[in-house]
């Protein structure tokens, strides 16, 4: 379901792929993150994706204003993981509401895999 915002003048139906894109390369400009990961991680496998595959890395879910993201990631080898994960939950949630004008409720990251940096 796509995002909808009501005003005086009508209504603003923003795609779930546009909010995946903003929400995608919101991460990508984050510290410690290596890429994102497809969402799907079946037999143990992560494939990382390139910068113009990113929204096959994010789920977006809306409901009444309020949206929640998933973002499946790669972080990099000696980096804490906590700390990457709030930066980017911080940086996605305040580029999705300041392009957007919708509330983000939550940003859910799932961390796919630790990659060395050679």
């Amino acid at each position: 379901m796509p995002g909808k915002i009501n005003n005086q003048y009508g209504a603003i139906n923003i795609d779930d792929n546009v909010l995946a894109s903003i929400a995608g390369m919101s991460a990508m400009e984050c510290y410690g993150l290596v890429g994102m990961a497809i969402k799907n991680a079946k037999d143990g496998l992560v494939e990382l994706l390139r910068r113009e595959h990113l929204t096959k890395g994010v789920k977006v879910y809306s409901d009444d204003n309020k949206l929640i993201i998933d973002l499946y990631i790669v972080v990099q080898f000696g980096i804490k993981i906590s700390v990457v994960a709030n930066n980017i939950i911080d940086k996605v949630k305040y580029n999705i509401e300041s392009l957007t004008g919708m509330n983000v409720d939550k940003v859910n990251i799932h961390v796919q895999s630790v990659r060395v940096q050679k």
